[in-house]
C-alpha cells in the first residue's frame, strides 16, 4: 500500500493505518531530528510522537493530490521551527543543546564532517540533511520550505560549498 493510499485511509478515520505509516517513518523522522537536535535523543523522539500526533490531529488537511512525504516532512519542519522559537523565547541558544562528546567509535573524517555540519547555519544544516541525507526531491523541499525549486538548488549548492570549506579547514588541524 502506498503511503498516500494509508493516509487517505487515516483521514476517513481507519486510525490502524497510521500505525503502518509510523513503522515506515519513525526512523527517518528521527533522524531528521536527531541531526538538527545535535545529538539529543530524547527531542528527537519526542519530536517523532509529536508528528504522529498531528498526523492523526490534522489528518482532514492532507488532500489527496499531495505527496504524503511532502506532507509529512511539513509538519516536522514546523515542529522544528517550533522548537526553535521556544528556546528563543526562553534565552536558551541553540548552541544549549546537548552535544555528544565522545567520538571514540567514530573515524577522524566523520568526526571532522559532523563538527563542520555542526558549524553550518541552520538553513544550510536542514537543506544539506533533506536533499542529501534524507534522499529529497528538489520539488519537495520547495514545497516545504515554501520556496521555488530554483531556490533551493542554489541554497544546496551554497551549503556544499561551506560544509566543503569548513571540513577542510577543521580537517588540516
Amino acid at each position: 500500500m502506498s503511503d498516500e493510499f494509508l493516509m487517505l485511509s487515516v483521514k476517513n478515520g481507519d486510525l490502524d493505518k497510521a500505525a503502518i505509516i509510523y513503522g515506515r517513518y519513525k526512523k527517518k523522522l528521527y533522524q531528521f531530528f536527531f541531526h538538527r537536535n545535535y545529538g539529543d535523543k530524547e527531542a528527537s523522539a519526542d519530536h517523532v510522537q509529536q508528528v504522529f500526533y498531528r498526523l492523526i490531529k490534522y489528518r482532514n488537511s492532507y488532500k489527496e493530490e499531495a505527496s504524503f512525504n511532502t506532507w509529512l516532512y511539513s509538519i516536522a519542519s514546523n515542529i522544528r521551527y517550533q522548537d526553535i522559537k521556544e528556546k528563543q523565547r526562553m534565552n536558551v541558544g541553540l548552541t544549549d543543546y546537548k552535544i555528544p562528546e565522545s567520538y571514540d567509535h567514530i573515524n577522524d573524517e566523520h568526526q571532522a564532517l559532523h563538527q563542520a555540519l555542526k558549524t553550518l547555519p541552520e538553513t544550510h544544516r536542514e537543506i544539506l540533511m533533506m536533499s542529501k541525507f534524507l534522499d529529497m526531491k528538489y520539488d519537495e523541499i520547495a514545497t516545504i520550505n515554501g520556496c521555488s525549486v530554483g531556490v533551493v538548488k542554489t541554497r544546496v549548492f551554497r551549503a556544499m560549498q561551506a560544509l566543503r570549506e569548513t571540513y577542510f579547514k577543521i580537517n588540516q588541524l
